[in-house]
């Protein structure tokens, strides 16, 4: 249960006065449904007020506070018109300027004959001084409400920045007091306040550096939400870790068979992530490892000697994959060298169906079936293992918590649950892999195999699309293939489509049946079999929308062009060109793109053509494009963050992961005196699933 002291931060935004319920609609999409969403949406600008007495041109484009003697009221009786009302500062003439002005408003807020304090941004319009929409309108005996500085919030359309203002000046005095969370030895050495006090001069600045993120109160806010982060996090994995699992320690014979058939040496670093798996397998409690390996690194191979360990160990081992494709082609992989092994392997999708599938889940309930390949028709609830001891997951970022903690449910309780092991070949920067996949031990296969030659990468401006459409000539006669990759459209399903089936149309008339066409609005079928023309030769130039991205493996591809690539994310570019050059055959990438480019644009190119190395390619990435954007926020399961900036404060973001493993190691109910105040910070941040874990434990 949440604690009471907090209630009143939870109460709904139209608790507060003057929100009512058209203007609630509108601060719940920007910022959120609760009065504690208001206190994370944090000004981002500074207006400063020069109060004057009578006008001057030094002050035209600035914002000022006047003395303003109503003198005339000019409706306008044309909508388009504005209403004026016009006055006098000490002797000189001022114009109020009101678009959609309502008269019987401006009449009760400025009276004729009155003088009332005005404040807005002086205008000077052919000579003459005038204010468009002032901000304040008020009686001089009132002329203290005007702050001559003044926060500046985000805003949406529907919302003023006087009504977050208003709301604001409500929350903010009226914040509980909250025992101190953190370590005093921190806190001292930041030099940073209170809570309260941090939420306080973040609401009231005073000048343009109280923007930036390393103030001291916009740190200690940012610390708060990074340590809640970590510590839920590291309280889901030791809730995992404290399950027991069973020791899946095997002897080494089909692991030695299988190293014996591969057709290639393993890499220093595909042993050093083995050797990490292995000791994980062999110890008591349940694995969830993370797996990360650039494009072609090998990981497959590591997934399939971590099966066959659990195999050893008399358990069944999976590996689920988030498409027909990529599960169909783990499958090609693996299932010829696991049968060399002398064990039994099936595929698992959607299309497996009738008579079939029945034998299928027949042999795999009765435990002949030693290997699975699937994709999500995994979590059917006909699939029922003899003895699941090990889960690997393809391409996390696919797939929630949920179904990974769904998956290891197949296990059988009295053993414990199943191990998992997650690959992803989308490298992730060290603070994202924290924050998104904190709650896993990773490994990282950082080597690529021997032979791998780089792929010559160049950039093509778009006016040489018809050069390179020509060229492809020479490709095709010497028996190669090609990815041609359409952009993206205005985050637009159909208008993309529209552009892939153009580009297919020109190709077609230049090139006749050699040109395939796979996009997001086919049926699974039809792009598996599009696919399967592609990876057979019967197609040889695959014109596409992004849905060749992840793991497809044509070792025939050589060419990956990639229309408009400035609309592409970096880590995307390097996973398309990821796709051509592994069969021995040297690769080239055409990041063709529409001049003038920006400069980020020009940035993300330019480290395109420097680098092949995932990591440092991550890094830029995130650096350019922030991390919602960089694993697609909503697949991933990556926590939004309404303060803490994972590139301004990553190295808070070290201190708070120490910080979470040292608390729970002394304090694991948090139950001492800062243990108390430590959920009333998980609670604030809304990580109450969290607290489940410290109960259930």
């Amino acid at each position: 249960m949440r604690q009471e002291i907090l209630y009143s931060l939870f109460n709904p935004v139209s608790s507060l006065k003057g929100i009512g319920p058209r203007l609630t609609e509108f601060i719940e999409k920007l910022a959120g449904p609760n009065v504690v969403d208001l206190i994370w949406h944090l000004p981002t600008g500074l207006v400063t007020r020069h109060e004057l007495e009578k006008l001057s041109a030094d002050f035209v484009d600035r914002n000022v506070v006047l003395p303003f003697l109503v003198t005339q009221h000019a409706p306008s009786r044309n909508r388009r018109a504005p209403y004026k009302i016009t006055g006098m500062v000490g002797d000189e003439p001022l114009t109020l300027i009101f678009f959609h002005g309502r008269e019987d408003y401006l009449r009760r807020q400025l009276p004729e004959g009155e003088i009332r304090k005005v404040s807005g941004k002086l205008e000077d319009y052919n000579g003459m001084y005038q204010i468009t929409h002032p901000d304040h309108m008020v009686a001089l005996e009132d002329k203290d409400s005007i702050a001559l500085t003044e926060p500046v919030y985000p805003l949406t359309a529907g919302v003023t920045n006087t009504t977050f203002l208003k709301a604001a000046r409500q929350i903010i005095p009226a914040l509980p007091d909250l025992h101190e969370w953190n370590d005093p030895s921190l806190v001292t050495r930041e030099g940073w306040f209170g809570w309260k006090e941090s939420l306080q001069k973040a609401h009231t600045p005073q000048s343009l550096t109280d923007f930036e993120g390393d103030t001291p109160e916009r740190q200690r806010l940012a610390y708060d939400e990074l340590l809640s982060n970590q510590l839920a996090l590291e309280l889901v994995r030791r809730s995992m870790k404290r399950k027991p699992g069973r020791s899946l320690m095997g002897d080494g014979k089909l692991r030695q068979q299988i190293l014996s058939v591969l057709p290639y040496e393993l890499t220093g670093a595909q042993n050093n992530a083995l050797g990490e798996i292995e000791a994980d397998l062999n110890g008591a409690h349940r694995m969830l490892r993370l797996l990360q390996g650039d494009v072609g690194s090998g990981k497959t191979a590591v997934a399939l000697l971590a099966m066959a360990q659990a195999v050893e160990a008399g358990a069944q081992a999976v590996i689920m994959a988030p498409t027909e494709i990529l599960a169909r082609q783990h499958f090609a992989a693996i299932a010829p060298i696991a049968e060399a092994a002398g064990l039994n392997c099936a595929l698992i999708t959607g299309r497996l169906k009738g008579k079939k599938r029945e034998a299928v889940m027949a042999e795999l309930a009765a435990g002949k079936l030693q290997m699975v390949v699937g994709t999500h028709a995994l979590f059917q609830e006909d699939v029922k293992f003899y003895d699941l001891g090990l889960a690997v997951i393809d391409e996390q970022h696919r797939f929630g918590v949920h179904q990974r903690l769904a998956l290891s449910a197949k296990g059988r309780s009295e053993n414990g649950g199943v191990d998992v092991l997650v690959m992803t070949a989308t490298p992730i920067p060290r603070t994202l892999a924290l924050t998104a996949y904190g709650d896993m031990d990773v490994s990282i296969i950082d080597e690529k195999p021997p032979g791998r030659k780089p792929v010559d990468t160049r950039a093509v401006s778009l006016d040489r699309l018809d050069d390179v459409a020509f060229g492809l000539k020479r490709k095709l006669q010497a028996g190669e293939r090609i990815y041609w990759v359409c952009p993206l459209v205005e985050e637009s399903d159909i208008l993309d489509v529209a552009a892939a089936e153009e580009r297919y149309r020109v190709l077609h008339q230049q090139y006749g049946d050699q040109v395939g066409l796979i996009h997001g609005r086919l049926k699974p079928e039809e792009k598996d079999e599009a696919m399967q023309l592609f990876m057979a030769g019967d197609i040889n130039i695959l014109v596409a929308t992004t849905v060749i991205e992840v793991g497809v493996d044509v070792p025939e591809a050589t060419v990956m062009i990639i229309e408009h690539a400035e609309r592409f994310g970096l880590a995307q570019l390097h996973q398309l060109r990821g796709r051509v050059g592994r069969g021995g055959l040297p690769g080239t990438c055409l990041l063709i793109y529409a001049p003038p480019l920006g400069e980020t644009q020009k940035a993300r190119l330019a480290i395109m053509r420097e680098t092949e190395d995932g990591f440092r390619i991550a890094e830029e990435d995130l650096r350019l494009r922030g991390a919602g954007e960089l694993l697609g926020t909503k697949q991933s399961g990556l926590p939004e963050f309404k303060i803490a900036d994972l590139q301004a404060h990553s190295r808070l973001l070290t201190i708070a992961r120490d910080d979470a493993r040292l608390i729970l190691e002394k304090d694991p109910k948090l139950a001492t005196d800062r243990g108390e105040a430590l959920r009333t910070l998980l609670y604030l941040f809304e990580r109450d699933a969290a607290i489940k874990y410290l109960n259930s434990g």
